[in-house]
């Protein structure tokens, strides 16, 4: 997402999606929120920053200051609007042609859109259903550089692109901006339950739902989400041209994330728990040759401070026990995934970490198969993912042809 720019400020109909709001209103992060997770470009305008914008505001609402009001290129204006009206106003497929599949698949990242176009190819009928943009989290990566075939390496966003259009190709049918609610079974037939009331039914269930980026869970995080704490680099990035960031995680992902976003910050801290970071040796010393990057070993976050945005970070030295303040513009988290298995949660058997059981696919429940990140035993890797739902595919088209499919 870029910044605001003068010459669209005021525009009825601007050259990209402007965003007026502010930090502390929380349907404007929801859109912000939506727009980010179906990874489209906007401009924001924090009215409480600039006089001008809340007379625009207020113009546009017949003298009321309502936020959020979005204006698009087209000339569109929306105030308020659901997930529901933004998705419509996208021209995203949000209803499906059918009430019944041979198989739905539930996330629209590698594992469930390869599972998806391996099952099209051989004639059968299949719903994917994704609640954000297509890709999942490869989706968002800066580069590729490590999936077989891009010898050069391929931006998320284009990847996740070519994969829907490759699946669409073989008459997959795509839902986004639909989150599934719940799945169950009646009779032979598994069902599963939009958030629109919709309700689709299958002999066959693939749950490729992916895993979130896991929560530092410290005093002043739930408030600052959104606003000066993200989980995205590629989504809030941009916002921090110029400023100083700080990164949380020793791993590749804090790596990778924290080399990417010297495309805009000034200064990009690392903060790793541990005495050594995990991260693979060429990302650490990717890192190292940056004069705008540090790495601070063997801390902690222990509170983040402000309200309606950041104004300091506690941390604590670990080998010393002594806390100290810190301040940043912004601060991104990398620590860990937690499986998405709200659905299968109770229903399936899962392992210690919550990450669903399913050695050949399928899990406890005869007809319900996994792949990709949610699966206990998966490596978390979007190529691996990919062949995972390669193999789920497999595995839905023999149980299918044991029904007598």
């Amino acid at each position: 997402m870029a910044r605001k720019t003068s010459g669209d400020l005021y525009n009825l109909k601007p050259s990209s999606i402007m965003v007026y709001g502010a930090v502390w209103c929380p349907d404007c992060k929801r859109a912000k929120k939506f727009f980010g997770e179906q990874r489209v470009q906007y401009n924001n305008v924090d009215i409480d920053e600039d006089a001008k914008s809340v007379a625009f505001v207020e113009k546009i609402n017949d003298g009321k200051r309502v936020i959020p009001t979005i204006i698009f290129p087209d000339g569109g204006i929306l105030v308020e609007p659901s997930n529901a009206q933004l998705a419509q106003k996208l021209g995203l497929k949000t209803s499906a042609r059918h009430s019944y599949y041979d198989t739905i698949v539930i996330g629209g990242g590698p594992a469930g859109l390869t599972s998806a176009l391996y099952l099209a190819r051989e004639g059968l009928d299949v719903l994917v259903i994704e609640k954000a943009g297509l890709g999942g989290q490869a989706g968002i990566t800066q580069t590729l550089d490590n999936f077989p075939g891009f010898d050069e390496g391929i931006s998320g966003g284009e990847f996740a692109e070519r994969l829907g259009r490759q699946a669409r190709k073989f008459g997959v049918e795509i839902l986004q901006a639909q989150e599934v609610n719940a799945i169950d079974h009646d009779g032979q037939y598994h069902f599963a339950e939009t958030g629109s009331d919709a309700h689709y039914h299958s002999k066959a269930i693939l749950l490729a739902t992916g895993a979130r980026y896991r929560r530092m869970n410290i005093p002043g995080e739930d408030e600052l989400i959104g606003v000066n704490v993200h989980f995205c680099a590629t989504c809030d990035g941009a916002f921090y041209k110029g400023r100083k960031i700080l990164v949380v995680g020793g791993g590749n992902s804090g790596f990778e994330e924290g080399l990417f976003l010297t495309k805009f910050a000034s200064q990009v801290d690392i903060l790793v728990h541990s005495p050594e970071p995990k991260a693979s040796k060429i990302l650490r010393e990717k890192v190292a040759e940056k004069s705008n990057m540090r790495v601070i070993l063997n801390h902690a976050i222990r509170e983040l401070r402000g309200k309606n945005k950041l104004e300091a970070v506690i941390l604590k030295d670990l080998s010393t026990g002594e806390e100290k303040e810190a301040h940043y513009d912004g601060v991104f988290v990398f620590i860990g995934v937690m499986p998405n298995n709200d659905l299968l949660e109770e229903k399936a058997e899962l392992d210690e970490r919550g990450f669903v059981k399913a050695p050949h696919m399928m899990t406890s429940i005869p007809g319900v198969f996994v792949a990709g990140d949610v699966r206990s035993g998966s490596t978390k890797q979007a190529a691996s993912a990919a062949g995972e739902g390669a193999s789920a595919a497999l595995a839905i088209r023999e149980y299918l042809k044991s029904l007598g499919e």
